[in-house]
C-alpha cells in the first residue's frame, strides 16, 4: 500500500509529531520516508520585494532548512531508509512537484506551523497541497504523544455511497489491519440540505429516504471491513456533518480518519472547502484525505 512516503517539515513541533506517525506507517509497510524542507524566499521577503531577498537571508534560510530536516528526520525512529532534501521555490508547488517526483504513496503533514498562521498552517500550505496533489494526504493536529499505528483501536470512514468517498476504504482497512482496529462506517444525513429539499417530497418522507442511503453506504464500508477480518460498526447520524463527525470522534476515542475528496475542484459534502476542511482543521485525530480524482482535472 505503501512504499514511498513525503513528509514536508518547517523545523515545528506539529512536523516532527507528523513524521512520528509517518514513521509508524513506514514501519508497518516498510516504506521508505522522504523528509523535505522549502526554502521559500518569497515568503520570506516583503509584499513589495517578492523573491528579492540579500544573500544573507538567503543563507540563514537554507540553513534552518537544513536545522528542520535533521530535526524532523530524528523522529523517525525504527524507519531504515531515510532521506532528506532541501528544496528552493513556492512551498506549495515544491511540496507537490517533489511527492510526483519520488512517486509517492502519502504525504505526511501538520496542520500548524512555525508562525500559527502561516508556512505549513491549516488555510495555508497544508490545505493548498491537500487542493493540488492526488497523492493521499495524512494530516496531524494534535501535539500529544504519536499513538503507535499498532496501537489505533478505531478508524472512521465518513461515506455517502459515492465514488468519491470510496476511495478512502482501502486505505483506511489497510491502516486498520496493522492492529486490528474497528472500522467505523458512518455516514451524516444533512438536515440543511434535507430543509432545501423539503419542497421536492415531504420532509418525513426525504428523511426517510436519506437514511435508507446511508444505511446502506456504511453496510457496504462495513461488509469490506468484514471480509478483511476486522470488525466493524456502522451508524448514521443526523446534523450538520463536519460537527457531527467531529463529535463522533470524540465519542468513540477514534484514532484516525479516513475520508475521500474530489481534490482540485471538487468543493461540496465530503470533499475541501467543507467537510473535510473542518475535520482536518478540527479533529484531535489524524486524518487522511484521499483524492478521488486521482490526479486527474
Amino acid at each position: 500500500m505503501y512504499e514511498t512516503i513525503v513528509v514536508p517539515t518547517d523545523g515545528s513541533e506539529y512536523a516532527e509529531r507528523a513524521a512520528e506517525h509517518a514513521a509508524g506507517v513506514a514501519v508497518a509497510f516498510d516504506a521508505t520516508v522522504h523528509v523535505v524542507s522549502v526554502v521559500d524566499e518569497d515568503a520570506a521577503s516583503s509584499v513589495f520585494e517578492r523573491g528579492d531577498v540579500d544573500e544573507e537571508t538567503r543563507e540563514r534560510l537554507r540553513e534552518e532548512g537544513e536545522r528542520a530536516l535533521r530535526t524532523t528526520a530524528s523522529a523517525l525512529d525504527g524507519v531504515e531508509r531515510v532521506e532528506s532534501t532541501l528544496v528552493e521555490g513556492h512551498a506549495t508547488e515544491s511540496i507537490v512537484g517533489y511527492a510526483d517526483e519520488v512517486d509517492a504513496d502519502l504525504l505526511v503533514m501538520g496542520t500548524h506551523g512555525r508562525t500559527g498562521v502561516d508556512r505549513y498552517v491549516a488555510g495555508s500550505v497544508t490545505e493548498r497541497v491537500l487542493r493540488r496533489t492526488h497523492v493521499p494526504v495524512l494530516t496531524v493536529r494534535d501535539l500529544e504523544a504519536a499513538r503507535s499505528l499498532d496501537e489505533y483501536e478505531n478508524v472512521l470512514v465518513p461515506t455517502d455511497g459515492s465514488e468519491d468517498a470510496d476511495v478512502a476504504v482501502e486505505h483506511a482497512l489497510a491502516l486498520a489491519a496493522v492492529g486490528g482496529a474497528t472500522v467505523h462506517a458512518v455516514n451524516v444525513v444533512d438536515v440543511s440540505s434535507l430543509a432545501a429539499s423539503a419542497g421536492e417530497a415531504p420532509a418525513t418522507e426525504l428523511l426517510e429516504r436519506f437514511e435508507a442511503a446511508g444505511e446502506e453506504a456504511t453496510s457496504d464500508v462495513a461488509k469490506r471491513a468484514r471480509e478483511a477480518g476486522l470488525a466493524a460498526e456502522t451508524a448514521v447520524l443526523k446534523g450538520s456533518p463536519g460537527h457531527a463527525l467531529l463529535e463522533y470522534v470524540e465519542d468513540e476515542a477514534v484514532d484516525l480518519v479516513a475520508m475521500g475528496t474530489t481534490g482540485r475542484t471538487g468543493l461540496d459534502r465530503y470533499l475541501l472547502g467543507s467537510t473535510t476542511e473542518r475535520v482536518v482543521r478540527h479533529a484531535d485525530a489524524p486524518v487522511l484525505a484521499v483524492n478521488a480524482r486521482n490526479g486527474d482535472d
